[in-house]
């Protein structure tokens, strides 16, 4: 994504089985554009999303289309698939650390 653009959240609404998030860009010139990015309403009951991630995961998702693209990307819509959510999970859940097994260990002894 251009340093030139800026992305703004600015909000979300439930629309049947999805929330959509939304989002503005402005350009260099000041122009504005709306992007929305929608995620399944049975993703966050499964627990496979946060609520508080929600908006994180769809910034990813269009910083990574602006990176793609040349100009802003040909579509204004998206949707976050299942795949995206594992990889956010899997790269925002805390690994366990091994010092706390050992000093579990300890105490039993």
């Amino acid at each position: 994504m251009s340093d030139e653009v800026v992305l703004q959240y600015v909000g979300f609404e439930t629309k049947g089985l999805v929330r959509e998030y939304a989002f503005t860009v402005r350009g260099s010139g000041g122009e504005f554009s709306e992007y929305f990015v929608t995620i399944a309403n049975a993703a966050f009951v499964a627990h496979r999303v946060r609520y508080q991630d929600a908006p994180d995961i769809c910034s990813l998702l269009l910083h990574r289309e602006f990176a793609t693209q040349t100009d802003h990307p040909p579509s204004t819509r998206f949707s976050v698939t299942d795949a995206e959510l594992a990889d956010y999970k899997s790269a925002h859940t805390p690994k366990p650390k091994a010092f706390a097994s050992a000093h579990r260990e300890d105490k039993e002894s």
